[in-house]
């Protein structure tokens, strides 16, 4: 039987090969084109990458963005999973909301973000529309836990007197948990990715988004990689972040 900690190197060790695989592959496609303009070699998008991160400007850009992002992702965290508690348990609030979050989820996020940046000032933009596509991921998934609980142990609750808070702890949560934290963990990437895009699209001072879109306008595709790698890496962390702060609060593997 493998030992986990080798079957976790061999894992390492396969994605390692897998990432160098495609940097190979990226720059034959760079010598072959032969053009920085129109796609620049991997070891000239890494000297621009680490230029940049020699500046305070970098640091400062990507904690703004950071942080409208994951104030966007912890709100829509806690107005989707209360919305779920409602819908499930207020048959009046299920019949009212469910429609209005179903429609949320299937507009584009584009219109979302151009309908926002009328509304409000172009800096709440991106937290906002990151708000708006946690919410009905986690509403879905918390909703359906709660659906899911097993009625033979409220049945259980019921007859050993447990009171509500006691139901709710015992009973309800470690049932919601699995489909919370999986929710939780792919409303992350949603709530990364359209930030961004609303960045790129409102353009707020000091953002990914705007240098991304600047990059793109003044035709300095080095930059235009080097801030995408950023969007890229610190997508990864976050989500890897996540989870092992679940795996720690003794969660189950995501």
């Amino acid at each position: 039987m493998k030992s986990p900690e080798r079957s976790t190197a061999k894992r390492n060790l396969r994605n390692a090969g897998a990432v160098l695989f495609w940097i190979a592959l990226w720059q034959l496609a760079a010598v072959l084109v032969h053009q920085e303009l129109i796609l620049p070699a991997p070891l000239a998008v890494a000297k621009r990458l680490f230029a940049l991160a020699g500046t305070g400007e970098f640091w400062l850009t990507a904690g703004i963005s950071l942080g409208r992002i994951l104030a966007g992702f912890l709100c829509g965290i806690l107005l989707g999973t209360l919305t779920a508690v409602l819908t499930s348990f207020v048959p009046p609030a299920d019949a009212i909301l469910a429609p209005v979050i179903r429609v949320a989820r299937a507009t584009p996020v584009a219109s979302f973000i151009i309908l926002a940046f009328l509304w409000i000032g172009k800096a709440q933009v991106p937290g906002f529309i990151s708000m708006l596509m946690v919410l009905p991921v986690v509403w879905e998934n918390t909703a359906t836990g709660i659906r899911g609980t097993d009625p033979l142990l409220l049945e259980m609750a019921k007859s050993y007197r447990f009171g509500a808070l006691k139901t709710i702890g015992k009973i309800y949560v470690p049932s919601v948990a699995p489909s919370w934290r999986a929710g939780a963990v792919t409303a992350l990437g949603l709530a990364w990715k359209s930030g961004v895009a609303a960045e790129v699209l409102c353009l707020p001072r000091l953002s990914l988004g705007s240098e991304i879109y600047y990059s793109k306008i003044y035709l300095e595709t080095a930059d235009l990689f080097a801030w995408t790698a950023v969007v890229i890496l610190l997508s990864w962390a976050l989500e890897k972040g996540l989870v092992a702060l679940i795996r720690r609060k003794g969660g189950r593997k995501a």
